[in-house]
């Protein structure tokens, strides 16, 4: 992926390719206009700024779903629920990245309009709109949506819509927007995902549209229904090669903010793998544990901060509890039940200390230590995963037991899509012995299927999805962490509340939001979430 630097361009374009004019011109070099600058650019740029999730799902969502355990003070946000670091100012991470990613396509589609040679382009947009709001609103609840993105012409505190009027419209939007493409038709120029492929663009709107649907179990079942039944027979994604990621280019200026996240030395040191997520995969011979785990390599505190490639060896992975400090009290790591014991001092460096995490698992180097590496958005596991949940709902989407095993096998094989050259690799017979060892259980068919969401969503990194999903589905059934000074005591959150500006920006659609949603607050629930 080449630097885009978009207004540059095109402004270098105008230049180059101008011969009157020139005083204006020379006195603006920077000026362009909408004939000349091609929206095909806004596409790329849209996704990988949605694609890039870092602090904005690792501080509180990776660790409220125990993926994820540290020790590490900055991570207090989601480990123990106790707010850190700057505190507060983290509610707006994922709120200003969605809308961030939002004003480039509604820039995008404002400069298509009424230019039928952009049908699939205008799609295209559509689509992703739908993608960007729906975690936005799923993890705040009511937020602007039919008035989104009308800054330019004055309105810019926009109303909240309600979750719920939001859902009819992406459903809707992503129907006709799949009917719409024409692969016969323009293709985007510069598209991440799929190189222009419409046929692609078609199952991602159809997929999203089951994805959506599927939310609903709870509080709109005949809605679900009808949406993933219309999904599964417009066409769901068929492989992996319709996984919808972004690869990362540290080269040119583009590093992975998960991976930079992660190889901050405190971070490294201290973030692992939650013992919730790795009891649950060592207790199935789950054989991603070694594709995705490793141990350091040496001992003491100069070992485990140094990166590189550590120990992956199966037996030796252990999880770390969530919920443990570094603080020598009741709460220290050193206290937690089957602790492995300090990772020793080395004699042979000078200065070195014991490491006390050091002997817990912590997220592979050569995957999550790639600073090109892919962000997973949407995968083809995902919706096999999902069709499989209505199927055993008795709705009209296939056999529940086959989904399930295309499943196994595509989250596994997922893994390999995570950096250029595949780290995280699952050999094709363990693959398919998983697989034949676990087959769908009609009575305990919605546990497998949750659970292998969970275990997916984490192990791809995407823990947004996760945090959604468990509140959505239930699963896994978790012990919320108990811990002094919590912002929620007694529970896990369901939610993150309002960027604490919202008040002073747009108070009165804040206000009203926040009536109509009954608190803003970690405890207070989304309207999917009942």
């Amino acid at each position: 992926m080449k630097k885009r630097l978009i207004y540059l361009i095109a402004a270098a374009s105008f230049m180059a390719s101008c011969t009157k004019d020139f005083d204006d011109i020379n006195t603006n070099p920077n000026k362009t206009t909408a004939d000349l600058f091609n929206p095909n650019y806004l596409m790329s740029q849209a996704q990988l700024q949605f694609s890039q999730t870092g602090y904005d799902q690792l501080l509180f969502q990776s660790m409220w779903t125990q993926s994820l355990a540290s020790t590490f003070s900055y991570y207090s946000n989601g480990d123990k629920y106790v707010l850190g670091g700057s505190g507060t100012s983290y509610y707006s991470r994922t709120w200003n990245r969605g809308y961030g990613a939002l004003t480039l396509v509604d820039e995008m589609k404002n400069l298509v309009a009424g230019k039928p040679e952009y049908n699939n382009l205008d799609n295209c947009g559509t689509i992703l709109r739908v993608m960007f709001i729906q975690r936005v609103t799923d993890l705040y609840g009511d937020v602007p949506y039919s008035e989104e993105g009308q800054g330019k012409t004055g309105n810019t505190t926009p109303k909240f819509d309600s979750q719920k009027d939001i859902y009819t419209a992406m459903l809707t939007q992503l129907e006709a927007a799949s009917a719409a493409l024409d692969v016969s038709k323009d293709k985007p120029t510069s598209d991440l995902f799929y190189g222009g492929d419409i046929a692609k663009w078609k199952r991602l709107a159809n997929t999203l549209m089951l994805h959506a649907a599927m939310r609903l179990v709870k509080v709109d079942p005949g809605t679900a229904q009808k949406y993933a039944e219309k999904a599964y027979a417009a066409g769901t994604m068929t492989s992996i090669a319709d996984n919808a990621f972004v690869r990362t280019d540290n080269a040119n200026g583009n590093a992975n903010d998960n991976t930079n996240a992660y190889l901050v030395t405190d971070d490294f040191r201290e973030v692992r793998w939650a013992k919730t997520l790795m009891d649950y995969m060592l207790s199935n011979n789950d054989p991603r544990v070694s594709a995705i785990a490793e141990i350091s390599a040496g001992t003491g505190k100069a070992a485990n901060e140094k990166q590189s490639a550590g120990i992956s060896t199966y037996e030796v992975q252990i999880g770390m509890p969530n919920g443990y400090d570094l603080n020598g009290g009741a709460t220290d790591i050193s206290k937690a039940p089957g602790y492995p014991g300090v990772s020793p001092a080395d004699p042979t460096v000078a200065n070195d200390a014991a490491a006390p995490d050091g002997k817990y698992s912590r997220p592979r180097y050569a995957v999550y230590g790639d600073r090109s590496a892919s962000n997973i958005i949407l995968t083809y596991g995902e919706s096999e995963l999902l069709l499989a949940e209505a199927a055993t709902r008795g709705w009209n989407t296939g056999a529940a037991a086959t989904h399930f095993s295309n499943a196994l096998t595509a989250d596994m094989l997922t893994l390999t899509q995570l950096n250029s050259t595949p780290a995280a690799v699952v050999d094709a017979g363990s693959i398919a012995s998983y697989v034949a060892a676990h087959p769908l259980v009609p009575a305990t068919a919605l546990q497998q299927i949750n659970m292998e969401y969970w275990v997916h969503t984490s192990a791809t990194f995407n823990f947004n999805e996760t945090f959604a999903n468990w509140r959505r589905s239930g699963f896994p059934v978790l012990t919320p962490v108990s811990y002094p000074g919590q912002y929620i005591a007694g529970g896990i959150p369901r939610r993150m509340p309002y960027p604490i500006t919202l008040p002073q920006t747009n108070g009165a659609n804040f206000q009203a939001a926040v009536s109509a949603m009954g608190g803003d607050t970690f405890s207070t629930r989304v309207w999917w979430d009942k």
